[in-house]
């Protein structure tokens, strides 16, 4: 089965026959601690948080592979992705793709749905917790009250008002369920303390995944319908993972936090903000990691499916309404 490899030390990455090779560095002495390989067919992407060395016959190979490869800087930004060839690249696609955003019936179609299906989402999480005894009965209230204003709104910036108004409600709530540490709004640019250092990584972790599972259809992942598409982003993949962060992220770092398993000896301050330490972004990354591969019964197609598979489910259905094969668009709603 194949699986995410992530990288944190520095080091060489290259070609050796049909494997990869990563030879570490020594930050101290520069000598190497001996070559590790991977073998390209148990790999699903490569993550990279370390300074890495490579060649173009290395891309060559990871690209007739399918692997992709996403980059992250020193500050945990997701900064971009090498992506192979799209071997699913579909003329047909394109064109209904693009026809559906263009078109302000069929754009506002999806986007109201992307916002329904995460305010749903946050709201169910809220719920979770109200009913533990974290007391988020006025929050909920102003979270449902924005939700009811979703069919009112006459376009995609509208929209756009509303899942910010939903979000910022939501992060609210955070103060409530997160034991021992405070919020104090979201901060992104840098992150200003610990819990949003967790979201912002947490958040790229899921925009990386989404865009992952976006490879793996017909779907062109810079043509967009509530995030308004851009020169330098895969901006469906953003509207995935709105979906998505209350399920794979938020319910990570609640589990993380409350739990202790994530403490503050596992952020480090630097450049007026807060970030993970090597060590905090591994415990993320592996509670993250156990989180795809955890399976829920599903309700129409009545089998087990793993949340990673629940991510590529859903880019199929809006492939489908892109293509007239449904007549609506329904997002993913937690129903457990």
């Amino acid at each position: 089965m194949k699986k995410n490899y992530y990288l944190f030390n520095p080091g060489r990455m290259s070609r050796c026959q049909n494997t990869i090779q990563f030879q570490p560095a020594d930050e101290q002495s520069g000598q190497g601690q001996g070559p590790r390989y991977l073998p390209v067919e148990g790999i699903d992407a490569l993550y990279i948080f370390g300074s890495i060395d490579a060649n173009s016959a290395l891309f060559n190979f990871l690209g007739k592979a399918g692997i992709p490869v996403h980059f992250f800087d020193y500050y945990e930004h997701y900064t971009g992705s090498f992506q192979p060839k799209e071997y699913l690249l579909a003329g047909k696609m394109q064109v209904e793709q693009t026809r559906a955003y263009l078109k302000a019936a069929r754009r506002m179609h999806i986007a109201r749905n992307l916002v329904e299906g995460a305010s749903f989402n946050m709201l169910k999480n809220m719920r979770y917790y109200d009913n533990r005894g974290r007391e988020l009965q006025h929050l909920i209230e102003a979270l449902e009250a924005y939700r009811n204003s979703i069919e009112q709104m006459p376009d995609v910036s509208a929209l756009m008002g509303i899942e910010g108004n939903c979000r910022q409600v939501y992060y609210q709530a955070f103060e409530h369920i997160i034991s021992d540490f405070p919020m104090n709004g979201r901060h992104k640019n840098p992150p200003s303390n610990e819990v949003n250092a967790l979201i912002s990584f947490g958040n790229a972790m899921c925009y990386t995944l989404a865009l992952d599972m976006l490879y793996h259809t017909q779907l062109n992942p810079t043509i967009s319908f509530l995030h308004e598409p851009g020169t330098r982003r895969y901006s469906l993949a953003l509207d995935i993972a709105e979906i998505f962060k209350p399920l794979l992220v938020d319910r990570t770092l609640f589990r993380l936090f409350n739990k202790q398993e994530i403490q503050a000896k596992h952020f480090e301050r630097r450049l007026n903000g807060c970030f993970l330490t090597e060590a905090g972004r591994k415990i993320f990354i592996r509670a993250f990691e156990d989180r795809l591969g955890e399976t829920i019964q599903h309700r129409t197609l009545n089998k087990k499916v793993s949340y990673k598979r629940l991510v590529l489910l859903e880019c199929y259905k809006l492939a489908k309404y892109i293509l007239k094969i449904e007549e609506s668009y329904k997002p993913f709603k937690i129903y457990w």
